[in-house]
């Protein structure tokens, strides 16, 4: 029991770590804008989402944002899967941070679907679960055929971000120095998008944009941070750049 306390308060005491100066996150009227998550299905009981047919149909991994579970991805799922792509979880339940472990679980996935379907696989991450793609084309880029990254902090102060507090508290480690030898910002060696979004309460927009060297392309959206898993104009952007490999 005294252990438990002990790494409970280390881990308060990274949360509560100040934020280096010069650094921000996303301002709070974005933040707050995060919560348009909630009118969500409302909205979409009455919308009908066209999806054309995919003339060149990928298999496609998604891998989900911090602290939350696949599911929250399935409605982009089942419109790629419309359009006749094969779309696949990542296999590894709630994501809570990396560890060498949950990589290298990640690495058998890759290289599973890519010998099942006979084609290199296309990386889609949302948030956090970008840094987790870009990670792995690093390690094997012959198996990967993009990288899309929707809101991904890849790029400039891991802290530029209003949940890396958070982060701390469940992981236990400092969002800049994660458990696996990593350069967040180092350019995977295939084709990398970053999408990215003005709107974004989470993660700063110059975060997730990222610079020229460190992607290959960049794509403003207008949605939330929570909505690049659902907005149709992130599904819409994910679909056309499945076309463009």
């Amino acid at each position: 029991m005294a252990s438990f306390y002990r790494e409970a308060a280390r881990r308060a005491a990274l949360a509560g770590e100040p934020r280096p100066k010069g650094v921000k996150g996303p301002p709070l009227k974005h933040l707050l804008g995060e919560l348009d998550v909630l009118a969500e299905p409302f909205r979409r009981a009455g919308r009908t989402f066209p999806v054309r047919r995919a003339e060149h149909p990928r298999t496609v991994m998604l891998l989900p944002g911090f602290g939350t579970h696949p599911v929250r991805m399935r409605y982009m799922a089942q419109q790629l899967e419309r359009a006749g792509h094969k779309v696949k979880r990542w296999g590894l339940g709630f994501n809570f941070g990396p560890t060498e472990k949950n990589i290298a679980q990640l690495e058998v996935r890759l290289i599973g679907l890519h010998e099942r379907y006979g084609r290199p696989v296309v990386l889609v991450g949302w948030s956090l679960g970008g840094l987790f793609a870009r990670e792995l084309a690093r390690r094997h880029p012959d198996l990967v055929a993009k990288v899309i990254t929707m809101g991904s902090p890849f790029s400039g102060s891991p802290r530029a971000n209003n949940a890396w507090r958070i982060y701390h508290l469940v992981t236990g480690h400092a969002v800049e120095a994660p458990p696996i030898d990593s350069d967040l910002a180092e350019k995977p060696p295939v084709p990398t998008v970053a999408l990215w979004s003005p709107r974004d309460g989470i993660v700063s927009a110059r975060s997730s944009r990222g610079r020229p060297g460190e992607r290959d392309k960049e794509i403003a959206l207008r949605c939330t941070h929570l909505g690049f898993a659902y907005s149709p104009e992130a599904i819409g952007a994910v679909l056309r750049e499945l076309e463009e490999i």
